[in-house]
Formats: structure tokens, sequence, C-alpha cells
């Protein structure tokens, strides 16, 4: 039998270390974790309002001290539509004596991917008061009813982990003047950035990742793209896509409370 060399020892020895690291490689890049639903909740109007999370970690690549994961978001926003009309209400009505009274009477919030649209119905009066005779008067200067529609575009912060909406005002039906107040007035912006705040809070509460991650990916993970889809039937869901720049010796631990999580439901 021929004798095995040293430089042949050697080379074989190579060749088995780098199929391995190869395979490992290969097995570590097709790393995927799901991520278990996660409900949020949180009061509107003393309503209970919940928002639903659930998710998927891809393993992207990997070095020696890192891992990089695609990280995939979606959260069920069907429960927020319900509960517009009461959402919108607690951000917009107002019973001031001498100035604006709003009521918000209906809103709606559809999904018109990538964005979301919110009808807006309301009524609206302003008031002056004024000292008569050493009384005080109270005059309707305008009143009316209006409906409005406002795009809502998802976009991510400049921190790159929350969710930011771009509001824009679309169709106004309006009563007599009170259209023209809304069109070339600050009342239509004032109506736009409240809706858009309102609904950006809501949403933030249950996109954010620090809800929807385990501890172990929090400080690793990032957004860089948000979107808003239709689940059927015109039920809303937004959609975040980003990733996870986890320590490799972190890796055991986010797997260890991934399955926690999913055994906990």
């Amino acid at each position: 039998m021929r004798p095995i060399t040293l430089q042949f020892a050697r080379t074989a020895l190579a060749s088995t270390l780098a199929l391995a690291a190869s395979a490992s490689l290969a097995n570590a890049q097709n790393l995927n974790y799901k991520i278990p639903p996660v409900t949020i909740p949180f009061k509107v109007k003393d309503q209970a309002v919940t928002i639903t999370a659930s998710g998927q970690l891809s393993m992207a690549s990997k070095d020696r001290d890192v891992a990089v994961f695609n990280l995939e978001l979606n959260a069920d926003m069907s429960d927020l539509q319900q509960n517009m009309t009461a959402l919108l209400s607690s951000a917009l009505d107002k019973d001031a004596p001498c100035g604006d009274r709003i009521q918000i009477q209906n809103a709606v919030l559809t999904p018109a991917d990538p964005a979301a649209v919110a009808t807006v119905q309301l009524h609206y009066e302003r008031w002056a008061c004024v000292k008569l005779f050493g009384s005080q008067q109270v005059k309707k200067l305008i009143g009316g009813n209006a409906v409005i529609t406002i795009k809502l575009t998802p976009g991510v912060d400049e921190s790159n982990s929350g969710l930011r909406l771009v509001p824009e005002i679309g169709k106004i039906e309006a009563d007599g003047s009170l259209g023209e107040l809304l069109r070339a007035g600050n009342l239509g912006d004032i109506i736009r950035d409240k809706v858009q705040t309102a609904l950006q809070s809501a949403m933030q509460k249950g996109t954010s990742l620090a809800a929807t991650l385990p501890p172990a990916a929090q400080s690793y993970a990032s957004i860089t793209n948000a979107e808003f889809k239709d689940a059927g039937g015109g039920r809303l869901a937004l959609a975040l896509d980003g990733e996870v720049r986890i320590p490799i010796d972190k890796i055991p631990i986010l797997s260890k409370q991934l399955k926690e999580r999913g055994a906990s439901r």
C-alpha cells in the first residue's frame, strides 16, 4: 500500500475543513426564525384596542463576529380600523364657547397600497364672543358639515426604528363657506395634522421594535421600509422590512427567547 505523505494529509485536512466550513455557512444562511404573534393593547376613549404583529427573521449573511438577518414584520390594523371614529374623536373633538367647535361624526380607514386613506365626516362651527352693553354676546360665524379624505403614506423615522406617516389632503366636500375655509384657510391643515398625529401615535405603539421583537434582538434591529397592504376584505395591514445585525454569540439567546414566546401562546 502506498504510504500517506505529510503533504497529502495536509491537503486532505484542508479540503475537509473547507467543506465543513462551507456546509456550516450554508446551513447558517438558511437559518430562519418565525416571530410568533404578539398582541399590543392600548386605550382609545376607555375602549381597549389591539394591534397584532408577527414576522420572520431570515439570515442573509454572517462572518466570524456578526450575523445579519432580514427582518419582516406584519401588523394587523383591523381593530384600529374598527375604532377610527373614537380615535379621531379623542384627538379632534372640541367645544370652545368662543372659538372652534368640532365633532367627528364618522371616520373610516381603508387600504390604498402602499398607502391608506382616512375618510373623516365632521361637523364644524366657529363662534365669536363680544361684549355688548356690558354683557357677553355669542355669535356663530360659520358652521356646517364636511367630508375630508386624507392620504397617509408610511415611512421610516430618522432613527430607522419607528414608523412615520406623511399626510396629504385629498377630496373635500363641505357646506358653503366651510369648504372655502377648509381649502384656503388653516383649518384643513389643522385637521390633517391631528389625524396624522393620532394615527401615527397609535400605530407606533403597535409596531415598536420593543413591543414586537425579543429583547436579544431589539438593540440590533433597524427598519428600512414601511408599506400599508390590503390583508383581504378591506382589512388594513402594515408591512415593515428591515434587518437585525446581531453578534454571533447572541444568536442562542435570541433562539431561546423566540421559542419561549412561541411556547407561551
